[in-house]
């Protein structure tokens, strides 16, 4: 716990406060405008698709400029936009905001995340990395679901200046933080990290498991019945809080055991609750399922990428975090995307149990992957 380390927390607190008050809130925004779904999901999906496209971008731009700019970048670009959403409910206003705000957010994760990592001593990665899923899980436990009631209770409005401010406030303590780490062995490129199985497959596995994340945090609080606020704001706690707790146990274990076993019980836990969210006129059944993915969904989070530090040395640490977040913000951008034009001709119940059966087409690369590699030098 040294002062670097805690200064980056303050920073993840800043960023994930702020997407994660936004996160269902705007898809429900956009939603309002006509168009239910289909708008909805080109909300989120814009966001993750600048997610994506800035995750790319990120590791060239960290060694032109360094981590503290592009940190510093990456939380105005999250805050700022986000007061814009007051002044229009237009489509297109809306997803300009949300290529933005993904951009922002891309550049959060890869800079902040390869930096976080090398404050981490090997030997404690998986729990040091369960530490910062906690960090990043608490904003996600608390302002996902406060995003939704407050847009309720109080308006939209109320909740866009609070995820502005909470990302701009964020932004002093940056120039805490050191410009550049120490980087022994080989760099790896984010090509090269693309064409090695030993880094490609268990990040298949966790795009998979983040499809279904992106579609519960978008198309959740359409799918139960419009009554039912209380319902969603219980399922946005359960399913990051589950994740959270899931996270660390799964650190801890991986740190004892090795991480590599624990891919295979994430994919499998994250397709089940999937499939028991066809349940949709059921509360108890909708808690239930969002708690199974959720533990899941924590589970791969943790054991992905610790598998995935593993396998480099601290060099390509960078691409990792790249790769690890193009993972993650890819599926949930297709989730929330091809859930929509699914449920348009399904229905939500069907389409639920259609996308956690496809869920298990990863089976194959979670299998072969379940022993840990060597690290190469």
């Amino acid at each position: 716990m040294t002062r670097p380390l805690l200064l980056r927390f303050v920073s993840m607190f800043g960023a994930s406060v702020s997407f994660y008050l936004l996160l269902s809130v705007v898809p429900a925004y956009a939603s309002e405008g006509g168009g239910g779904g289909g708008r909805a999901g080109l909300a989120t999906g814009a966001l993750m698709l600048a997610t994506v496209a800035g995750e790319l971008a990120t590791p060239a731009l960290v060694n032109r400029y360094g981590y503290r700019a592009v940190l510093a970048v990456g939380l105005g670009l999250m805050g700022a936009p986000a007061f814009a959403l007051t002044w229009s409910h237009g489509l297109a206003w809306i997803v300009a905001v949300c290529l933005l705000r993904g951009f922002g957010f891309a550049f959060t994760v890869v800079a902040g995340g390869a930096l976080t990592a090398s404050l981490i001593p090997s030997e404690r990665r998986g729990e040091g990395l369960a530490l910062v899923g906690i960090v990043g899980g608490v904003p996600s436990l608390i302002a996902l679901p406060l995003g939704v009631w407050l847009a309720a209770h109080v308006g939209y409005d109320v909740v866009f200046v609070a995820g502005a401010v909470a990302a701009l406030a964020a932004v002093p303590t940056v120039f805490g933080l050191p410009d550049s780490m120490r980087a022994s062995g080989r760099p790896v490129s984010l090509a090269e990290g693309m064409r090695t199985g030993e880094l490609l497959r268990p990040a298949v596995v966790f795009a998979t498991t983040a499809v279904s994340a992106g579609i519960v945090v978008t198309f959740l609080p359409l799918a139960v019945s419009a009554s039912s606020t209380g319902l969603v704001t219980v399922a946005l706690f359960v399913q990051p809080a589950a994740a959270t707790a899931s996270r660390w146990l799964a650190g801890r274990h991986g740190d004892r055991h090795g991480s590599a076993r624990l891919v295979l019980p994430g994919l499998l836990l994250s397709a089940a609750g999937t499939v028991l969210m066809a349940l949709t006129s059921s509360p108890v059944a909708v808690v239930a399922a969002v708690g199974v993915f959720g533990a899941g969904f924590g589970i791969a989070q943790n054991a992905t990428l610790a598998l995935m530090y593993s396998r480099v040395p601290p060099a390509g640490f960078g691409t990792v975090s790249a790769l690890w977040n193009f993972a993650y913000d890819a599926g949930m951008g297709a989730g929330a995307l091809a859930f929509g034009w699914v449920a348009g001709g399904t229905g939500y119940p069907w389409a639920f149990a259609l996308t956690g059966l496809a869920m298990l087409a990863a089976l194959g690369p979670a299998w072969r992957d379940r022993r840990d590699g060597p690290k190469p030098s």
